[in-house]
C-alpha cells in the first residue's frame, strides 16, 4: 500500500473543462506550448465555433497540410549550418584504401548535413526504418531503442529541462509532434541526396503511419507516392481484436515523371520458376499420357504452392500445352477492354462454327488473330459457345511486377544474425532478405546505385546490398549513418559496433557465395565518426576554406587530429566522393595525400618546403591544398603561389 500525497491546491478547472470538451468534440481539441515551452493540450476555438454553428464560420485561410508544435523549428533545424567533419577510423575499417562503401557512426541529422556536399543528387535509393513511436520509453529496438542521453540534447530531442522527446510518452504530451519533428528535418535533407530518379523506402508500424504518409506527401509531393506496400511478419494470437502484425513500406519517388520518361518498370523473378520448369519437363517425358502428365502437374502446382515454394505468378500456368509439354497459362483476355475494339468473325477450329463474339469486341486486328491462331497462341473451347482466349506460355514471363502485400515471418531475420554473429546481440533486425529484394527491384539494371540507410541499427541494408551484389556481381555502394547507442552487452558498447562487427562478417560471408567473381567485388567499408571541426579556436562552419591568395590568417588545428582527419574535412568542403582512393607517400621527407590519383592532392606538414610545392605542381593536380601554417613566412606563401602559377596554372590551390 502507498499513501498518496494530497495536492494541496484546487482543481484545474480549464484542463477539467478542455478534458470535457475533447469527450464531446474530439476534432476541436489540438496541441499548443505553454509560457514554458512545453506542448499542452487546447482547443481550437475557430474549429469549436464551426461545430456549434449552422453555417460557415469565416475565419483564418484554410490549406491542406499537415501541422504540430515543433513543426518550424524542425524546419530550421535541417537548414542551420554546423562546424562539424567526419573523422576516418582506420582500425575499425575493411579495405580502408579501396573500399567504397561508408559507416557513419554519430547523429543522422548531423551526417545528412555533412553529406550534402559530395552527395547532393547522388543516391540512388534511401532505405529507412526509424525508430517507432510506441508511446512509451521503449521504441522500435532494430533502430533507435533508449539513445544516449548526450546524442538527445545534441539532436534536440531532450528538452531544456531534461525530458526525452523521441520516447513520445503519454505524459509528455508531445506524443506525435516530437516524432515528426525528428522525421521532418532528416526527409527534408535527405530528399536532397536522392537522384532525379532517385526513391525512398520508409518502414513504419500502426503508430505513425498515418503521419508519416502526409509528412512524406509534404516533403516529396503527393504526386510522387508509387506505393504504400503491407508486410505481414507474423500473426498475435493474443491480441484483443486484431493481429496486427503488419508493418508498411511507404515508397516514394524524387521525380515520379522522371522515372515514367525513363521508361521505369520494376520487375522481379518469379519464385520457383526454374524448379517449375524442369518438373514440368520431367513429368512430360516420364508421362503415360497427355491427361497423366496435365494432372501430375496440376497437383505438384497445389503442393508447392501450398508448401510456399513458388507463388501463384507460376501456379496459375497449371496447363501443359499439348504436343510439347510447355506450361501455359489459358486466361489472357484478348477482348477490347473498352468499347470500339475490332468487329470480326472468328471460326471455331473444330465445329468450324463462327465463335462468340465479345460485346466489345476483339484486341486485335483480323490480320494479328490469324498469325496467333496460326502460331497456337490462341485458346478455344469445346465448342464455338465459348469467347476464346489468349495463351501465355511460363518460360516467356519469367519476371513479374511486384505485389503491394507480402508475407515474411520476422523470426528469421533474427535467426538469421544469430547464426552470424554466434549469440543475441540485436533484437529485431530488419531482414536483409527482404531488403536485397527491393534493393533489385529498385536499382534495376543501375547495378553501380548508391543506397543509403541513416537509421542503419545493426546494418541489415548494408548486409543486404552486398549479399546481392555476390548474386548479380553488381557494384552497388551503401552508406550507413548510425548514432552511438550504448549497449548492454559484453562484446559490444554500442549498436554501431555492433552493425561494425555484422558488416565484416557478412562481407566475408559474401565474398565465400559469390566464389570467383568475388575477387572483383566491394565488401569493405570506411568507418567514420561525426565529430567537432579540427579547427581549434574557430566558430566558422566546417566549410571555412579560404582561397590560397587570399589566405591570411594561420589556423589553428585541435592537437589530437591527424592530417587524414584533415583531408577528410577537405573533401567534405569541396564536395568529394568520401570513398575515393588515398594513397600516401614521401615527398621530399613530408607526408603527401594523394586522392583519386591526381583529383586531390594535401599535404599538411608544419613545414612546406619549396621543393614539396614544386613536386605537387609537377604533377599537375586539379587541386592542391597545404595547411597554412605550414609556411614560415608570407615570402613562402607567395613563392608556392609563384610556382602553381607557372607549373600547374590550372591547380586549384586552397590552404586551411
Amino acid at each position: 500500500m502507498t499513501v498518496d500525497k494530497l495536492k494541496m491546491h484546487s482543481s484545474d478547472l480549464t484542463q477539467r473543462n478542455i478534458d470535457a470538451i475533447a469527450e464531446l468534440l474530439p476534432t476541436v481539441v489540438t496541441e499548443t506550448l505553454n509560457a514554458d515551452g512545453k506542448p499542452v493540450r487546447a482547443v481550437d476555438f475557430e474549429a469549436l465555433r464551426q461545430e456549434l454553428s449552422d453555417h460557415v464560420v469565416e475565419g483564418p485561410q484554410e490549406r491542406y497540410q499537415l501541422d504540430w508544435p515543433g513543426k518550424r523549428a524542425a524546419a530550421f533545424a535541417a537548414n542551420a549550418p554546423i562546424a562539424k567533419t567526419l573523422r576516418p577510423v582506420r582500425d575499425e575499417s575493411v579495405d580502408f584504401d579501396t573500399t567504397k562503401n561508408l559507416f557513419i557512426e554519430g547523429d543522422n541529422l548531423d551526417a545528412l548535413k555533412l553529406l550534402q556536399e559530395p552527395y547532393l543528387g547522388k543516391i540512388k535509393l534511401i532505405y529507412i526504418d526509424p525508430p517507432y513511436n510506441t508511446g512509451n520509453d521503449y521504441v522500435y529496438e532494430d533502430d533507435f531503442a533508449e539513445s544516449s542521453a548526450d546524442y538527445l540534447a545534441r539532436s534536440g530531442q531532450k528538452s531544456e529541462t531534461g525530458d526525452r522527446l523521441v520516447a513520445n510518452t503519454e505524459a509528455n504530451g508531445r506524443f506525435h509532434s516530437d516524432w515528426l519533428s525528428m522525421m521532418y528535418s532528416r526527409l527534408k535533407l535527405a530528399r536532397g541526396l536522392l537522384t532525379e530518379d532517385g526513391v525512398i523506402i520508409a518502414a513504419i508500424g500502426d503508430h505513425e503511419h498515418a503521419n508519416l504518409r502526409v509528412l512524406l506527401d509534404q516533403v516529396f509531393g503527393a504526386d510522387n507516392f508509387i506505393s504504400d506496400v503491407v508486410w505481414q511478419g507474423g500473426r498475435k494470437n493474443d491480441s484483443r481484436y486484431v493481429s496486427n502484425g503488419a508493418d508498411y513500406m511507404l515508397i516514394y519517388a524524387k521525380n515520379e515523371t522522371r522515372l515514367s520518361e525513363l521508361g521505369v518498370r520494376w520487375r522481379e523473378p518469379k519464385v520457383g520458376l526454374e524448379t517449375a520448369l524442369t518438373q514440368a519437363a520431367s513429368i512430360w517425358t516420364a508421362r503415360k499420357s497427355d491427361e497423366d502428365a496435365a494432372n501430375q502437374w496440376k497437383a505438384w502446382l497445389k503442393n508447392k504452392k501450398a508448401a510456399g515454394e513458388i507463388t501463384d505468378a507460376v501456379a496459375r500456368y497449371d496447363q501443359l500445352q499439348p504436343g510439347t509439354g510447355r506450361p501455359m497459362s489459358t486466361y489472357r483476355d484478348i477482348t477490347w477492354p473498352g468499347r470500339g475494339g475490332a468487329i470480326y468473325e472468328v471460326l471455331h477450329p473444330v465445329t468450324g462454327k463462327p465463335v462468340s463474339f465479345p460485346k466489345t469486341g476483339w484486341r486485335f486486328k483480323k490480320d494479328e488473330m490469324d498469325r496467333r491462331i496460326a502460331a497456337g497462341r490462341i485458346w478455344f473451347g469445346e465448342d464455338e459457345s465459348t469467347i476464346p482466349r489468349g495463351i501465355i506460355f511460363l518460360d516467356e514471363t519469367s519476371d513479374q511486377v511486384a505485389i503491394s502485400v507480402f508475407e515474411q515471418d520476422r523470426k528469421a531475420a533474427s535467426t538469421d544474425m544469430r547464426n552470424l554473429m554466434g549469440e543475441i546481440v540485436f533484437e529485431n533486425p530488419k531482414d536483409r532478405r527482404v531488403l536485397a529484394r527491393w534493393l533489385r527491384l529498385v536499382t534495376g539494371g543501375a547495378k553501380d546505385a548508391v543506397v543509403l540507410d541513416f537509421f542503419a541499427g545493426s546494418g541489415s541494408t548494408g548486409h543486404a546490398v552486398m549479399d546481392l551484389n555476390a548474386a548479380d556481381g553488381g557494384h552497388r555502394r551503401y552508406i550507413l549513418v548510425q548514432v552511438d547507442e550504448p549497449v548492454d552487452h559484453p562484446h559490444y558498447d554500442t549498436i554501431a559496433s555492433i552493425a561494425r562487427e555484422r558488416l565484416r562478417r557478412a562481407g566475408a560471408q559474401a565474398q565465400e557465395t559469390a566464389g570467383l567473381i568475388g575477387a572483383d567485388l566491394d565488401f569493405g567499408f570506411r568507418s567514420l565518426y561525426v565529430a567537432t571541426t579540427n579547427m581549434a579556436d574557430t566558430l566558422a562552419a566546417a566549410d571555412d576554406l579560404t582561397q590560397f591568395a587570399l589566405s591570411e590568417a594561420v589556423g589553428s588545428v585541435k592537437p589530437d587530429r591527424t592530417d587524414e582527419d584533415l583531408l577528410f574535412q577537405v573533401l567534405l568542403d569541396w564536395g568529394l566522393d568520401l570513398a575515393e582512393p588515398i594513397t600516401v607517400e614521401e615527398v621530399g621527407a613530408r607526408r603527401v595525400l594523394s586522392v583519386a590519383d591526381g583529383a586531390l592532392i594535401a599535404c599538411f606538414a608544419d613545414e612546406v618546403s619549396e621543393a614539396v610545392v614544386e613536386e605537387i605542381a609537377s604533377r599537375h593536380p586539379l587541386r592542391a591544398v597545404f595547411l597554412d601554417a605550414g609556411f614560415a613566412t608570407d615570402a613562402a606563401r607567395v613563392n608556392a603561389e609563384q610556382v602553381f602559377r607557372e607549373v600547374s596554372p590550372a591547380t586549384e590551390v586552397r590552404a586551411i
